[in-house]
């Protein structure tokens, strides 16, 4: 029935579906290799992470914490508090008498 419309003939043709049963299953396909591809991905990106010591299910909280404790997003002390912290290493013994007055230095300079 279909056929005729699509000039293909009762003996040899597409199969019962003609141009819309091929279209579909190149559809499918398209679709399923993209499954494919992306799943692929996923699987690879995972294993180069763990290679690496990553852990692929909880990286986003990973970075988080790293970039709590950074430096970088720390608020910065003021030269009282510093140079205090470092009269209390000392005062403590955790830094030599040297050590000391070259950290107070670099403290003065910045």
């Amino acid at each position: 029935m279909f056929g005729d419309l699509f000039g293909e003939s009762d003996g040899v043709g597409l199969g019962d579906f003609g141009v819309f049963g091929v279209l579909w299953g190149v559809g499918a396909a398209v679709i399923g290799l993209g499954f494919v591809a992306i799943v692929v991905t996923i699987v690879l990106r995972s294993a180069r992470m763990a290679k690496r010591g990553q852990n692929p299910f909880t990286l986003e909280e990973d970075l988080a914490y790293q970039a709590m404790q950074s430096r970088t997003l720390a608020p910065e002390k003021s030269l009282e508090q510093r140079l205090a912290e470092l009269d209390d290493l000392h005062a403590r013994g955790v830094i030599s008498d040297e050590e000391h007055r070259v950290a107070r230095a670099e403290a003065l300079r910045a």
